[in-house]
Protein backbone atom coordinates (compact mmCIF):
# COMPACT_ATOMS: atom_id res chain seq x y z
CA UNK A 1 0.00 0.00 0.00
CA UNK A 2 1.63 3.23 -1.26
CA UNK A 3 3.62 5.48 -1.83
CA UNK A 4 4.86 7.70 -4.43
CA UNK A 5 6.27 11.05 -3.85
CA UNK A 6 5.99 11.55 -7.60
CA UNK A 7 3.94 13.13 -9.38
CA UNK A 8 -19.72 -3.50 -3.03
CA UNK A 9 -23.23 -4.93 -5.19
CA UNK A 10 -22.16 -7.72 -2.95
CA UNK A 11 -19.95 -10.26 -4.69
CA UNK A 12 -21.99 -12.78 -6.68
CA UNK A 13 -19.67 -15.52 -5.61
CA UNK A 14 -18.38 -15.51 -2.03
CA UNK A 15 -15.43 -17.46 -0.75
CA UNK A 16 -16.28 -21.05 0.14
CA UNK A 17 -17.83 -21.28 3.62
CA UNK A 18 -15.49 -22.75 6.16
CA UNK A 19 -16.18 -26.14 7.74
CA UNK A 20 -15.31 -24.98 11.22
CA UNK A 21 -15.96 -21.70 12.96
CA UNK A 22 -12.49 -20.19 13.14
CA UNK A 23 -11.10 -17.02 14.33
CA UNK A 24 -8.20 -14.06 11.29
CA UNK A 25 -5.03 -12.02 11.83
CA UNK A 26 -3.10 -8.73 11.55
CA UNK A 27 0.14 -6.94 11.99
CA UNK A 28 1.09 -5.06 15.06
CA UNK A 29 4.30 -4.06 16.78
CA UNK A 30 4.06 -6.93 19.25
CA UNK A 31 3.34 -9.46 16.52
CA UNK A 32 6.90 -9.40 15.26
CA UNK A 33 8.51 -12.50 16.74
CA UNK A 34 11.29 -13.52 14.34
CA UNK A 35 14.26 -11.21 13.98
CA UNK A 36 15.36 -13.15 10.89
CA UNK A 37 12.26 -11.65 9.25
CA UNK A 38 11.03 -15.07 8.10
CA UNK A 39 7.44 -14.84 6.81
CA UNK A 40 4.83 -17.60 7.13
CA UNK A 41 4.97 -20.28 4.44
CA UNK A 42 2.18 -19.59 1.98
CA UNK A 43 0.36 -21.22 -0.83
CA UNK A 44 0.34 -18.44 -3.37
CA UNK A 45 -2.30 -20.03 -5.57
CA UNK A 46 -5.85 -18.69 -5.20
CA UNK A 47 -8.42 -21.36 -4.35
CA UNK A 48 -11.60 -19.67 -5.44
CA UNK A 49 -12.97 -17.58 -8.29
CA UNK A 50 -15.18 -14.54 -8.20
CA UNK A 51 -17.50 -12.99 -10.72
CA UNK A 52 -15.53 -9.89 -11.67
CA UNK A 53 -18.06 -8.21 -13.95
CA UNK A 54 -15.39 -7.25 -16.48
CA UNK A 55 -17.86 -5.67 -18.92
CA UNK A 56 -19.37 -3.26 -16.40
CA UNK A 57 -19.17 0.43 -17.22
CA UNK A 58 -16.90 2.45 -14.92
CA UNK A 59 -19.72 4.64 -13.64
CA UNK A 60 -22.03 1.63 -13.24
CA UNK A 61 -19.93 -0.29 -10.75
CA UNK A 62 -21.89 -1.25 -7.63
CA UNK A 63 -20.88 0.04 -4.19
CA UNK A 64 -18.38 -1.74 -1.95
CA UNK A 65 -19.99 -4.43 0.20
CA UNK A 66 -20.21 -3.14 3.77
CA UNK A 67 -21.50 -6.35 5.33
CA UNK A 68 -19.43 -8.10 8.02
CA UNK A 69 -16.84 -10.52 6.64
CA UNK A 70 -17.21 -14.28 6.57
CA UNK A 71 -15.68 -16.33 9.39
CA UNK A 72 -11.94 -16.66 8.91
CA UNK A 73 -9.03 -18.57 10.42
CA UNK A 74 -7.40 -16.67 13.30
CA UNK A 75 -5.55 -19.56 14.89
CA UNK A 76 -2.12 -18.06 14.26
CA UNK A 77 -3.11 -14.51 15.23
CA UNK A 78 -1.73 -13.08 18.46
CA UNK A 79 -3.89 -10.56 20.29
CA UNK A 80 -5.49 -9.30 17.08
CA UNK A 81 -7.26 -6.48 18.91
CA UNK A 82 -3.89 -4.74 19.33
CA UNK A 83 -3.02 -4.62 15.62
CA UNK A 84 -1.89 -1.37 14.04
CA UNK A 85 -1.51 0.12 10.60
CA UNK A 86 2.15 0.85 9.79
CA UNK A 87 3.36 3.66 7.55
CA UNK A 88 6.71 4.59 6.01
CA UNK A 89 7.84 8.06 4.92
CA UNK A 90 10.30 9.41 2.39
CA UNK A 91 12.39 10.44 5.41
CA UNK A 92 12.79 6.69 6.21
CA UNK A 93 10.67 6.94 9.38
CA UNK A 94 8.55 3.93 10.31
CA UNK A 95 5.40 4.73 12.35
CA UNK A 96 2.53 2.75 13.80
CA UNK A 97 -0.94 4.25 13.44
CA UNK A 98 -3.71 3.25 15.85
CA UNK A 99 -7.08 3.79 14.12
CA UNK A 100 -9.28 4.00 17.25
CA UNK A 101 -7.46 7.09 18.55
CA UNK A 102 -5.98 8.22 15.19
CA UNK A 103 -2.52 8.43 16.79
CA UNK A 104 0.91 7.93 15.23
CA UNK A 105 3.88 6.52 17.15
CA UNK A 106 7.43 6.60 15.81
CA UNK A 107 9.07 3.15 15.80
CA UNK A 108 12.39 4.19 14.25
CA UNK A 109 14.35 5.28 11.22
CA UNK A 110 14.98 2.40 8.82
CA UNK A 111 18.44 1.93 7.39
CA UNK A 112 18.14 -0.36 4.38
CA UNK A 113 21.12 -1.16 2.11
CA UNK A 114 19.49 0.65 -0.82
CA UNK A 115 21.22 2.06 -3.87
CA UNK A 116 20.78 5.34 -5.70
CA UNK A 117 18.40 6.70 -8.32
CA UNK A 118 19.64 9.48 -10.60
CA UNK A 119 22.55 10.04 -8.25
CA UNK A 120 20.36 10.44 -5.17
CA UNK A 121 19.82 7.95 -2.33
CA UNK A 122 16.90 5.64 -3.04
CA UNK A 123 13.81 6.23 -0.91
CA UNK A 124 10.76 4.16 0.09
CA UNK A 125 8.01 3.85 -2.53
CA UNK A 126 5.45 1.35 -1.17
CA UNK A 127 4.91 -1.03 1.74
CA UNK A 128 2.93 -4.09 2.84
CA UNK A 129 2.87 -6.02 6.13
CA UNK A 130 2.47 -9.78 6.61
CA UNK A 131 0.71 -11.68 9.41
CA UNK A 132 3.86 -11.92 11.54
CA UNK A 133 4.34 -8.15 11.55
CA UNK A 134 7.12 -8.07 8.96
CA UNK A 135 7.02 -5.04 6.69
CA UNK A 136 7.99 -5.43 3.03
CA UNK A 137 9.24 -2.08 1.77
CA UNK A 138 9.82 -1.32 -1.91
CA UNK A 139 12.33 1.46 -2.62
CA UNK A 140 12.38 3.51 -5.81
CA UNK A 141 15.51 1.62 -6.87
CA UNK A 142 13.04 -1.28 -7.46
CA UNK A 143 14.55 -3.34 -4.62
CA UNK A 144 12.46 -5.00 -1.94
CA UNK A 145 13.49 -5.03 1.74
CA UNK A 146 12.15 -6.59 4.95
CA UNK A 147 11.70 -4.38 8.00
CA UNK A 148 10.85 -5.30 11.57
CA UNK A 149 7.81 -3.42 12.85
CA UNK A 150 9.20 -3.91 16.35
CA UNK A 151 12.67 -2.42 15.91
CA UNK A 152 12.74 -0.88 12.40
CA UNK A 153 15.72 -3.14 11.55
CA UNK A 154 16.03 -3.69 7.79
CA UNK A 155 17.55 -6.41 5.60
CA UNK A 156 17.60 -6.96 1.86
CA UNK A 157 15.59 -9.73 0.18
CA UNK A 158 16.48 -11.89 -2.81
CA UNK A 159 13.74 -10.30 -4.92
CA UNK A 160 14.99 -9.68 -8.47
CA UNK A 161 13.60 -6.47 -10.04
CA UNK A 162 11.99 -6.40 -13.47
CA UNK A 163 10.49 -9.87 -13.36
CA UNK A 164 7.97 -9.81 -16.23
CA UNK A 165 9.07 -6.14 -16.48
CA UNK A 166 7.39 -5.13 -13.20
CA UNK A 167 9.43 -2.21 -11.88
CA UNK A 168 7.71 -0.09 -9.24
CA UNK A 169 4.40 -1.15 -7.76
CA UNK A 170 1.85 -0.77 -4.99
CA UNK A 171 1.26 -3.84 -2.85
CA UNK A 172 -0.76 -5.54 -0.16
CA UNK A 173 -1.24 -8.94 1.47
CA UNK A 174 -4.53 -10.80 1.48
CA UNK A 175 -5.38 -14.27 2.70
CA UNK A 176 -5.97 -17.35 0.59
CA UNK A 177 -9.27 -18.99 1.47
CA UNK A 178 -9.64 -17.00 4.68
CA UNK A 179 -6.21 -17.75 6.09
CA UNK A 180 -3.85 -18.40 7.59
CA UNK A 181 -2.09 -18.70 4.21
CA UNK A 182 -1.64 -15.36 2.43
CA UNK A 183 -0.11 -13.90 -0.72
CA UNK A 184 1.53 -10.58 -1.61
CA UNK A 185 -0.30 -8.89 -4.49
CA UNK A 186 1.18 -6.01 -6.46
CA UNK A 187 -0.23 -3.35 -8.79
CA UNK A 188 2.31 -2.37 -11.43
CA UNK A 189 3.22 1.26 -12.05
CA UNK A 190 3.77 1.64 -15.79
CA UNK A 191 5.01 5.22 -15.63
CA UNK A 192 8.69 5.98 -16.18
CA UNK A 193 9.88 6.92 -12.69
CA UNK A 194 13.43 5.50 -12.82
CA UNK A 195 16.35 5.30 -15.23
CA UNK A 196 15.15 1.82 -16.23
CA UNK A 197 12.13 3.05 -18.19
CA UNK A 198 8.45 2.30 -17.62
CA UNK A 199 7.55 -0.99 -16.01
CA UNK A 200 4.60 -3.31 -16.52
CA UNK A 201 1.13 -2.38 -15.32
CA UNK A 202 -1.62 -4.65 -14.12
CA UNK A 203 -1.83 -7.20 -11.32
CA UNK A 204 0.73 -9.77 -10.18
CA UNK A 205 1.65 -11.83 -7.13
CA UNK A 206 4.98 -12.28 -5.35
CA UNK A 207 5.81 -15.31 -3.22
CA UNK A 208 7.43 -13.77 -0.11
CA UNK A 209 9.54 -16.90 0.42
CA UNK A 210 10.98 -17.49 -3.06
CA UNK A 211 10.34 -13.91 -4.28
CA UNK A 212 9.15 -15.26 -7.62
CA UNK A 213 6.71 -12.95 -9.39
CA UNK A 214 3.65 -14.41 -11.15
CA UNK A 215 1.70 -12.11 -13.52
CA UNK A 216 -2.09 -12.26 -13.23
CA UNK A 217 -3.47 -9.56 -15.56
CA UNK A 218 -1.73 -7.11 -17.90
CA UNK A 219 -4.21 -4.42 -16.88
CA UNK A 220 -7.04 -3.89 -14.46
CA UNK A 221 -10.57 -3.97 -15.83
CA UNK A 222 -11.85 -1.27 -16.00
CA UNK A 223 -8.42 0.42 -16.32
CA UNK A 224 -7.14 2.33 -13.29
CA UNK A 225 -3.96 4.30 -12.60
CA UNK A 226 -1.35 4.47 -9.83
CA UNK A 227 -3.03 1.93 -7.57
CA UNK A 228 -2.17 0.97 -4.03
CA UNK A 229 -3.46 -2.29 -2.55
CA UNK A 230 -4.71 -3.60 0.78
CA UNK A 231 -6.21 -6.94 1.78
CA UNK A 232 -8.38 -8.53 4.46
CA UNK A 233 -8.48 -11.60 6.65
CA UNK A 234 -11.33 -13.07 4.60
CA UNK A 235 -9.41 -12.90 1.33
CA UNK A 236 -10.67 -9.68 -0.23
CA UNK A 237 -8.36 -7.36 -2.19
CA UNK A 238 -8.88 -3.60 -2.58
CA UNK A 239 -7.20 -0.85 -4.59
CA UNK A 240 -6.90 2.91 -4.00
CA UNK A 241 -6.34 4.87 -7.23
CA UNK A 242 -7.29 7.71 -9.51
CA UNK A 243 -8.31 7.80 -13.14
CA UNK A 244 -5.84 10.25 -14.58
CA UNK A 245 -6.66 13.38 -12.62
CA UNK A 246 -3.88 15.96 -12.85
CA UNK A 247 -1.55 16.91 -10.01
CA UNK A 248 -2.97 14.32 -7.65
CA UNK A 249 -6.22 16.24 -7.17
CA UNK A 250 -9.60 14.73 -6.20
CA UNK A 251 -11.46 12.55 -6.84
CA UNK A 252 -9.95 9.19 -5.96
CA UNK A 253 -11.53 5.75 -5.80
CA UNK A 254 -11.51 2.58 -3.74
CA UNK A 255 -12.30 -0.54 -5.74
CA UNK A 256 -12.66 -4.20 -4.84
CA UNK A 257 -10.43 -6.31 -7.07
CA UNK A 258 -10.81 -9.93 -8.13
CA UNK A 259 -7.37 -11.32 -7.17
CA UNK A 260 -7.65 -14.01 -9.86
CA UNK A 261 -8.38 -11.72 -12.81
CA UNK A 262 -7.69 -8.07 -11.96
CA UNK A 263 -11.36 -7.16 -12.55
CA UNK A 264 -12.79 -4.35 -10.40
CA UNK A 265 -16.36 -5.27 -9.54
CA UNK A 266 -17.29 -2.71 -6.87
CA UNK A 267 -16.20 0.88 -6.27
CA UNK A 268 -16.52 3.92 -4.03
CA UNK A 269 -15.71 7.48 -5.15
CA UNK A 270 -13.94 9.82 -2.72
CA UNK A 271 -14.82 13.30 -3.96
CA UNK A 272 -12.73 15.18 -1.40
CA UNK A 273 -9.54 13.06 -1.39
CA UNK A 274 -6.73 13.36 -3.93
CA UNK A 275 -3.58 11.27 -4.26
CA UNK A 276 -1.40 14.33 -3.68
CA UNK A 277 2.36 13.91 -3.91
CA UNK A 278 2.39 10.55 -2.13
CA UNK A 279 -0.26 8.07 -1.08
CA UNK A 280 -0.88 4.92 0.93
CA UNK A 281 -3.87 2.80 1.90
CA UNK A 282 -5.03 0.24 4.48
CA UNK A 283 -8.12 -1.62 5.73
CA UNK A 284 -8.79 -1.87 9.48
CA UNK A 285 -11.90 -2.62 11.50
CA UNK A 286 -14.32 -2.51 8.56
CA UNK A 287 -13.13 0.91 7.34
CA UNK A 288 -10.51 2.16 4.87
CA UNK A 289 -7.74 4.60 5.75
CA UNK A 290 -6.01 6.71 3.10
CA UNK A 291 -2.71 8.50 3.71
CA UNK A 292 -2.05 11.27 1.20
CA UNK A 293 0.64 13.95 1.17
CA UNK A 294 -0.29 17.51 0.36
CA UNK A 295 3.33 18.71 0.52
CA UNK A 296 6.85 17.50 1.20
CA UNK A 297 6.26 17.60 4.95
CA UNK A 298 2.53 17.13 5.44
CA UNK A 299 0.30 14.05 5.08
CA UNK A 300 -3.41 13.75 5.78
CA UNK A 301 -5.33 10.70 6.99
CA UNK A 302 -8.90 10.17 5.82
CA UNK A 303 -11.28 7.42 6.89
CA UNK A 304 -13.85 6.02 4.45
CA UNK A 305 -16.72 4.07 6.05
CA UNK A 306 -18.48 1.75 3.58
CA UNK A 307 -21.33 1.26 6.06
CA UNK A 308 -22.59 4.82 5.56
CA UNK A 309 -20.46 6.21 2.71
CA UNK A 310 -18.86 8.93 4.85
CA UNK A 311 -15.36 10.32 4.28
CA UNK A 312 -13.57 12.46 6.84
CA UNK A 313 -10.10 13.66 7.74
CA UNK A 314 -9.03 12.29 11.12
CA UNK A 315 -5.29 13.03 11.47
CA UNK A 316 -2.18 14.63 10.00
CA UNK A 317 1.54 13.87 10.13
CA UNK A 318 4.37 16.34 9.37
CA UNK A 319 6.04 13.82 7.04
CA UNK A 320 5.46 12.55 3.50
CA UNK A 321 3.88 9.11 3.83
CA UNK A 322 4.50 6.89 0.82
CA UNK A 323 3.62 3.42 2.10
CA UNK A 324 1.24 1.71 4.49
CA UNK A 325 0.70 -1.87 5.59
CA UNK A 326 -1.58 -3.82 7.87
CA UNK A 327 -1.67 -7.48 8.75
CA UNK A 328 -4.59 -9.65 7.70
CA UNK A 329 -4.92 -10.41 11.44
CA UNK A 330 -6.24 -6.89 12.03
CA UNK A 331 -9.89 -6.49 13.10
CA UNK A 332 -12.28 -7.00 10.21
CA UNK A 333 -15.22 -5.07 11.69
Amino acid sequence: MKRRFFSLLPRTVRRVAFLTLLVACGSRTGLFVDESFGPNPIDAGPDARRDGGTDAEVDALPPIDARPPADVDRRDCVDAGQTFIYVITTQYDLYSFNPPDAAFKLIGNIKCPAGTVSGQPATPFSMAVDRKGVAFVLFNDERLYRVSTLTAACIATSYAPRQSNFGLFGMGFTTIGGGPAEALYIAGDDQDRTNSGPGAGGLARIDPITFKLTPIASDFSPPIERAELTGTGDGRLFAFYDKGSSNGEPPTYIGEVDPDTGSIFAEAKLNTVGLGQGWAFAFWGGDFYTFTSVSQNQSQVHRYQPSNGSVGQIATLPRRIVGAGVSTCAPQE
